[in-house]
């Protein structure tokens, strides 16, 4: 997902990881230093969207992104029956963090790679067991932030939440390190990346994770607080999130939410509505391609229970999503990554 340009003149070529290249096409041309160099690796994925964990336990489930193709099993995680994690996607492996599961709150922070299909291994914790946290992804590292725990023995629904913002590297396995806090305490919330910034939309305070519409942001570059940059059209519990390379986007929600919000990352600002979901569910996955958001499996009330759907929605344009696929199984409180 990075663009590497070799030549100042030459022909491009594609690598099967997708990335393009430049070769030069005469050997007498000198390489323009000016010219050699990598462009940073991008949140959004080029090759296929995953969808790990759940309910009821779907491991690793992979679809593509060059076409509208159903999901296959590709792989499992380390704990079996975890739910309601949180992910991460570096530019060569998949992160599920935190969850409940399968009787405890998980600190585990596991990682899958993107070119062959394999299982997670276990690489490090986070800094304490939770679920309900939400994924940010830098280019160096994975966050989990919020959360649920705090009871023994754990309660799913009577746990209070937290506004903890926890990081682990990509470049080593290693444990995570606290490196600061949200505006307020929230569990099942939205998570969205953007260059520079994580971002934390909806989800919601108190023992019970009540509804709310604030948009928290933090920075990459410095290890420091969240702050409160705007709010969502409307008050839901377990939205998803996706981001394009200019927008952040959260999907869904609970109670009853169909609602696609749209926030710019270059300016401070509260979202609009920019389409629906083709129909409304909460604690699905969410996926990022360079074109399109998705949003796969999750609760829906209509169903009612859970649901297999995949649908996805451009970024070009303001739009309502469509049906392009199917999980392997219906599943909810899982999490999305992206190569």
């Amino acid at each position: 997902m990075a663009i590497k340009i070799n030549s100042i003149q030459g022909v491009s070529t594609m690598s099967a990881n997708g990335t393009n290249r430049y070769t030069r096409t005469n050997p007498n041309i000198n390489r323009n230093p000016l010219w050699n160099f990598t462009l940073p690796h991008t949140f959004q994925g080029t090759v296929a969207g995953y969808a790990t964990a759940g309910i009821p336990q779907i491991g690793i489930d992979k679809f593509p992104f060059a076409t509208n193709a159903n999901a296959t099993d590709v792989g499992n995680l380390s704990v079996s029956r975890r739910s309601t994690n949180a992910g991460q996607s570096s530019e060569v492996s998949g992160y599920t963090s935190t969850g409940f599961g399968p009787a405890s709150y998980n600190n585990t922070i596991d990682k899958f790679p993107f070119a062959t299909n394999a299982n997670a291994t276990d690489v490090g914790d986070v800094t304490f067991g939770r679920y309900s946290a939400t994924g940010q992804s830098s280019t160096v590292s994975g966050y989990t932030s919020g959360g649920r725990a705090g009871e023994s023995p754990p309660v799913p629904y009577g746990t209070p939440v937290d506004n903890i913002i926890d990081k682990f590297p990509f470049a080593t396995n290693a444990n995570a390190t606290d490196v600061g806090n949200a505006s307020l305490d929230r569990g099942r919330s939205a998570g969205q990346s953007s260059t520079v910034s994580g971002y934390t939309s909806g989800g919601g305070p108190g023992a019970y994770g009540w509804t709310g519409n604030v948009i928290d942001k933090f920075p990459f570059a410095t290890d420091s607080n969240a702050t409160d940059v705007g709010d969502l059209t409307v008050t839901r519990l377990g939205p998803v999130g996706q981001s394009s390379d200019v927008s952040g986007y959260t999907s869904g929600g609970g109670p009853v939410s169909n609602v696609i919000d749209k926030f710019p990352f270059a300016t401070n600002a509260n979202a609009t509505d920019v389409g629906d979901l083709t129909f409304a569910r909460y604690d699905g996955a969410s996926q990022s391609s360079t074109v399109s958001g998705y949003t796969s499996g999750g609760f829906a009330p209509s169903v009612p229970g859970a649901t297999n759907v995949i649908d996805k929605f451009p970024f070009a344009s303001d739009a309502n999503a469509t049906d392009v696929g199917d999980l392997v199984l219906a599943s909810y409180s899982l999490v999305g990554q992206q190569d």
